[in-house]
């Protein structure tokens, strides 16, 4: 199907969805030939349904469900449903906002793959899911505290694990780093070699070489 075709393909449809989820449905957005949908939190369960059963849609596989993290939002996270239309050899995407505060309802009962993605989520980014049957940490250990895919996490984390010969068992110890870490005034050390703005210490190149 030629990139045109693609383009008013997806608008029809998403001008469709609009219709029949009505208010459920907050926005649409196409880019590189996939259609989004922004949907209401408390509306998913309902949204994924429509999208699963319907004879013309049929999206009977989730291929994932992840999280995404805007700490300078009111509405933090991003909790972001993959789908995958056999049928129609199309993929859909599906996404909500949530906060530390809010719920999202579970969609284990709609998709039973999500069982383990909404574990996911929550282990790395704190979103709770309403209604979940197991909702507990997947990744990290029991004893781990916070969630490490969140933006604000600190790079060493909280607690460090270690065996210890004496007790004759793994124990956790609060974090505690012999030296501080470094500070870069860039994205990457790559990023401030210019003459323009010089990293820390490269002045003594310059002047060598004067």
């Amino acid at each position: 199907m030629r990139l045109d075709m693609t383009f008013n393909y997806l608008k029809a449809l998403a001008g469709k969805l609009k219709v029949s989820l009505k208010e459920a449905m907050i926005d649409s957005q196409i880019s590189l030939g996939e259609l989004t949908l922004i949907v209401k939190r408390q509306a998913i369960a309902r949204v994924l349904t429509h999208l699963r059963d319907s004879k013309d849609l049929q999206f009977k596989q989730l291929i994932d469900i992840c999280g995404v993290d805007y700490p300078e939002r009111h509405e933090r996270f991003e909790v972001v449903y993959h789908l995958l239309s056999l049928k129609n050899n199309l993929r859909i995407r599906i996404k909500l906002n949530a906060s530390e505060e809010t719920f999202v309802p579970s969609i284990c009962s709609i998709y039973s793959a999500a069982n383990w993605y909404e574990r996911e989520i929550w282990d790395l980014y704190g979103v709770k899911f309403e209604g979940h049957p197991d909702l507990r940490r997947l990744l990290t250990d029991y004893g781990f505290e916070g969630h490490p895919m969140r933006k604000d996490f600190p790079l060493t984390g909280h607690v460090e694990v270690r065996y210890d010969d004496e007790l004759k068992r793994v124990v956790y110890e609060k974090v505690n780093l012999p030296q501080e870490f470094r500070t870069f005034d860039f994205l990457s050390p790559w990023a401030g070699m210019t003459p323009e703005h010089p990293l820390p210490g490269d002045e003594k190149a310059t002047k060598g070489a004067s």
